[in-house]
């Protein structure tokens, strides 16, 4: 509770004691002048005594000077100095002495008058006791007033040490303790301390001190403590973000520093899934509408599935699918990253399988031309020579044995010669389109438009799954199984098929509804066969002849993928 000002209280005090300094001066300076005349009063009564005496010589001789000496004596005796002791602070037995001496003054007058020597002799003793008596009134009166003067000094200075030890006292509790309470409290919160004890007081000013102080501490603990949370806001959300952009490049390098299938996509995905708890992810890589890849991360995908959101796996004008993500709390600006790393890895891993792909083509462009131009030429050329041949034969050299050889050199020659070509096409095969499932639906339509046969193609294959050096021999591979469904199989339909047998492999298959298995050549004797077991070496896989229990021969071509190429 306030009870009042310090100031005043201080100022008070203060004018105490000038009040009190003052006031024992102002006694001191009365005292000392009501005490100014006390020697002379003292001198003049003691001088009353020598002049008692002489005036006894004179009332002896009756000498004429004896008016003068009582005059001088009355001038002595009523003087100002002694005229004192009547005065209204004279103490009642100075001024009764005084009374004395001049009433028994009277009567030694006139005995002098009367020169009556006898009576002034007889009573001169008397009167001079009586002037030592005044003389003596006078010394206890002077001393009467030193002691006074003393007395009110020492009290006052006795009175003014208590007073002063009384505002010691009162300022070492009241000003000095709080005010270094108040200091402990600056300095705790001058070290960052904030939670001080303000201490108590009455007083308005160190109230209104201890309360701004206290107001500034809990400002500054406040303002303090928003600072801290902020920086330690910052300091989070930067450590996420270097959390985070380690996470991007980390997944960057690993997707551009090997090949991109599908345990790569899985990996980058739980790493994403252990840098964002309990959210839930999957990739879904789609470039058409018929064939969809979906890749989980290690924690699974929930049955009952919330609130999905679909981060777009965009780079510039390619649209590959989408990152799905179920979290409480989704982190927008790393999904979005994310999904447009992924994006642009895929972009660039197609370019590259593409480029890979265009030179393996521009590398058997290159071959086909060889042969055409060598072993083409010679096939061409022993083609005429056998049909010269033939036509040259005189008739005595003609016989049935060596018609027989010459049709089947003729045979033989037109046999490779086919084969030639073929094998020149399937070289001259082109892929423009790093989507396996578009190369095969050109491929068939190129054999669509040389045939009736109706041919279908139902694929299932993930996208990113096969590499560029497979694309190549399951294209070519395909397309021989077909071509020879279509020569040799007598068939209406053809159906192709491309999906994944196991989690390890990939499964073609090529079914026709033709003559059946048993009308095929042995891989020794068909060239095609052969070139299939030898692509199917290639993929480190094998390819099957088989029968269907409705008719006809099913190709099944089953390897697994992203193999490096069998040199």
């Amino acid at each position: 509770m306030k009870n009042g000002s310090l100031t005043s209280t201080i100022l008070g005090l203060m004018l105490t004691l000038i009040l009190l300094s003052s006031g024992l001066a102002t006694f001191a300076i009365i005292n000392l002048t009501y005490s100014l005349g006390d020697a002379r009063a003292i001198n003049a009564s003691g001088s009353l005594r020598m002049q008692s005496y002489r005036l006894m010589f004179y009332a002896n001789s009756g000498s004429e000077e004896s008016e003068g000496k009582i005059k001088e004596f009355e001038n002595t005796l009523y003087s100002e100095a002694l005229k004192r002791s009547v005065v209204w602070y004279s103490p009642q037995e100075l001024e009764d002495q005084y009374r004395l001496v001049v009433e028994k003054w009277q009567v030694m007058k006139s005995y002098i008058e009367d020169e009556n020597s006898r009576l002034y002799a007889a009573s001169l003793k008397d009167f001079v006791d009586t002037i030592d008596l005044l003389v003596l009134e006078t010394e206890l009166h002077a001393a009467f007033k030193l002691k006074i003067l003393a007395t009110s000094q020492i009290f006052g200075l006795g009175l003014m040490l208590f007073i002063a030890f009384l505002a010691v006292r009162f300022t070492k509790k009241k000003v000095v303790t709080p005010l270094n309470q108040l200091m402990e409290s600056a300095n705790t919160i001058s070290k960052g301390d904030f939670d001080v004890r303000m201490p108590k007081t009455e007083y308005i000013e160190l109230s209104s001190l201890s309360d701004a102080l206290d107001s500034t501490a809990k400002e500054l603990s406040t303002l303090y403590r928003n600072l801290e949370s902020q920086v330690e806001e910052k300091t989070h959300a930067l450590t996420r973000a270097n959390n985070e952009l380690t996470l991007l490049y980390d997944n960057l390098v690993m997707l551009h520093s090997g090949t991109l299938d599908i345990k790569t996509l899985k990996k980058a995905l739980n790493q994403l899934s252990k840098h964002e708890p309990h959210t839930f992810l999957r990739l879904v890589i789609s470039q058409d509408k018929e064939s969809k890849q979906v890749i989980e991360a290690d924690n699974g995908w929930p049955l009952a599935s919330g609130n999905q959101i679909h981060y777009p796996l965009k780079f510039e004008d390619y649209e590959l699918g989408y990152l799905e993500v179920i979290s409480s709390t989704p982190n927008h600006p790393l999904f979005d990253n994310f999904a447009i790393m992924l994006a642009r890895s895929i972009v660039i891993f197609n370019a590259g399988e593409q480029k890979q792909q265009l030179a393996l083509m521009e590398e058997r462009g290159v071959i086909a031309r060889e042969l055409h131009d060598s072993l083409g030429q010679i096939l061409s050329f022993l083609k005429i020579q056998v049909n010269l041949l033939s036509k040259g034969l005189d008739t005595a050299c003609r016989s049935p044995q060596v018609e027989g050889q010459i049709a089947e050199i003729n045979e033989g020659v037109n046999t490779a010669y086919v084969q030639l070509r073929e094998l020149l096409s399937t070289f001259r095969l082109t892929i423009n389109d790093p989507n396996l499932n578009h190369a095969i639906e050109v491929m068939l339509d190129q054999l669509r438009s040389q045939s009736k046969i109706s041919i279908s193609l139902d694929y299932k294959l993930p996208l990113q799954l096969l590499g560029a050096h497979q694309h190549i021999h399951v294209l070519q591979l395909t397309r021989e199984a077909t071509l020879n469904a279509i020569k040799h199989a007598q068939a209406q339909h053809i159906k192709i098929k491309c999906f994944k047998s196991s989690g390890t492999h990939v499964t073609i298959s090529i079914s026709d509804d033709g003559v059946g298995i048993e009308q095929l050549k042995e891989r020794d004797q068909h060239f095609g066969i052969g070139i299939m077991h030898e692509r199917a070496s290639r993929l480190s896989g094998i390819v099957e002849f088989g029968s269907n229990p409705d008719g006809g021969t099913t190709v099944t071509l089953t390897f697994p993928p992203q193999q490096k190429p069998v040199q």
